[in-house]
């Protein structure tokens, strides 16, 4: 069985005339574009604990298959918003998983999105643990306080990157990434 112990996050933008290359930028500034990423569902493995991305990046290997979170977005339109964010909540409970979530907007400020990711994985993650009176569409501040009275999540984050479309239409590539470690 593999089960991921360590998790560390990135972000990326990459700008170029053709898509691909842009993609490849993005990665490359993420500084993750030397391994075969494998795209994941949104599950925060049990036990697994977050690293810096040096100390995470040192474990791998170029050409190494790795599975990820990833939240990609792209636009060749000048001045066009796009953001790509990753949102985390994680259980007090240690022998239970978290979630992650992915959120790829057009038109979105990166505080917007990131909160908008963060609010997403501790809805999923609120109805496992059975947190009543729960609504995804009220102010952060309200489900933080219901959050904080049921004692039962922890911790939630996001990381986000957002950028504009190039002025002249090149592609802009934005990604957001948890890359999950052995």
């Amino acid at each position: 069985m593999y089960l991921p112990k360590k998790i560390f996050f990135t972000k990326g933008v990459g700008r170029h005339k053709e898509y691909l290359a842009s993609f490849e930028l993005a990665l490359r500034h993420a500084q993750i574009e030397k391994y075969n990423l494998v795209s994941v569902s949104s599950i925060f493995p049990i036990g697994c604990k977050k690293v810096s991305i040096e100390l995470g990046i040192k474990k791998l290997f170029p050409g190494q298959i790795v599975h990820a979170v990833i939240a990609r977005n792209a636009t060749n339109e000048p001045g066009r918003k796009i953001a790509a964010s990753i949102g985390a909540a994680i259980p007090a409970d240690k022998t239970m998983y978290g979630y992650l979530s992915e959120h790829h907007p057009f038109g979105e400020t990166a505080d917007k999105a990131g909160d908008y990711a963060e609010d997403l994985a501790a809805g999923m993650l609120a109805s496992t643990l059975g947190i009543e009176n729960f609504n995804a569409d009220e102010a952060w501040n309200e489900k933080d306080q219901i959050f904080k009275l049921s004692g039962k999540i922890v911790r939630t984050s996001n990381i986000t990157q957002s950028a504009l479309g190039h002025k002249d239409g090149l592609w802009t590539t934005v990604i957001s990434a948890a890359i999950l470690l052995p």
